[in-house]
């Protein structure tokens, strides 16, 4: 069943990926890029935007939905309150409460999915449809100190737009990859041909130094968001410590050295596939080291706990 789901979540988002891009292609009257005198650079410029940012902001706008079908994702409902265990309902009340001391326009969703790893998330496409959900190992496993540094960790996600902010930057990376690897292809396979012998169309080596080009641009992209999403999570640790105190979310992270330790074949844990999406904002932890550190969403447990400590 969560198979059929995951199938299903993916052809829907496919189709409207492809629906928008069609309908956004044929309102700018954008025809094919490649002609028979050159590149058009305008009618590439916005095929490449168009298909950069389709798939990223409707996975963004989705992203509530996707938690709670792919990741299993139980959302407590204000009317079924009643019906909540003690921790549940302490939950519930604690993450309204931390929101309204961030001053969020509107209370976010609060769920819980059925996974032992210590584990948390922030997700939605805007301040007021947000999301923060946690697994139930976190919640039976942490104390109500740590937890309550989890929470307003991920509250600070939402309040700082950073699932948007990354969203937009990921958009743009996508964008700068497919314009960047067609235009260096075609410069390089077009050199030295005269007009009476490009054929663009049909050409094998200008599609393939384009995949290989964007896989090199891609790599260097993956780079910069991973670079960003870093100094992102410093600022949520900040965030937690402004509405916690420091103290909580610094206990929080050496939970999470701790339970670290009982997975040390695990580069990081508590993710599911939907999480990499760039829409969801975890707990995570980061073992990387060298080179690997470079392409890490998170910075090391060490380096926040150090960054809070200077707080």
């Amino acid at each position: 069943m969560q198979f059929l789901k995951r199938i299903s979540l993916f052809l829907v988002i496919n189709f409207l990926i492809v629906l928008t891009v069609s309908a956004v292609l044929s309102f700018f009257n954008v025809r094919p890029y490649l002609t028979r005198h050159g590149i058009d650079y305008r009618a590439l410029l916005i095929f490449c935007l168009v298909w950069g940012m389709a798939g990223a902001f409707i996975s963004l706008g989705l992203s509530r939905l996707m938690a709670r079908w792919v990741m299993g994702v139980r959302v407590l409902q204000p009317g079924s309150r009643g019906h909540l265990n003690q921790e549940e309902e302490w939950l519930y009340q604690t993450v309204h409460r931390l929101s309204e001391e961030a001053y969020l326009p509107a209370h976010p969703q609060v769920g819980i999915f059925e996974s032992a790893q210590l584990n948390a998330f922030a997700t939605g496409p805007t301040r007021k449809r947000s999301l923060v959900a946690v697994s139930r190992g976190l919640l039976s496993e942490m104390s109500r100190d740590e937890i309550e540094g989890v929470l307003a960790h991920e509250i600070s996600h939402i309040k700082s737009g950073d699932m948007v902010t990354m969203t937009l930057l990921q958009g743009i990376v996508n964008a700068f990859v497919m314009f960047g690897a067609r235009v260096l292809a075609f410069l390089l396979t077009q050199r030295g041909k005269n007009n009476n012998n490009r054929s663009f169309g049909n050409n094998a080596g200008y599609v393939m130094l384009t995949f290989v080009f964007q896989i090199l641009f891609m790599i260097l992209g993956s780079m910069v968001v991973a670079f960003v999403s870093r100094k992102r999570e410093f600022s949520a640790d900040r965030g937690s410590a402004l509405l916690v105190g420091k103290e909580k979310m610094i206990l929080a992270l050496r939970r999470l050295q701790i339970a670290q330790l009982h997975t040390p074949s695990r580069k990081w844990f508590g993710r599911h596939e939907a999480e990499t999406k760039t829409a969801f904002r975890a707990l995570m932890i980061n073992n990387s080291r060298g080179a690997l550190a470079l392409f890490a969403t998170h910075p090391s447990l060490d380096e926040r706990i150090a960054h809070l400590e200077k707080l």
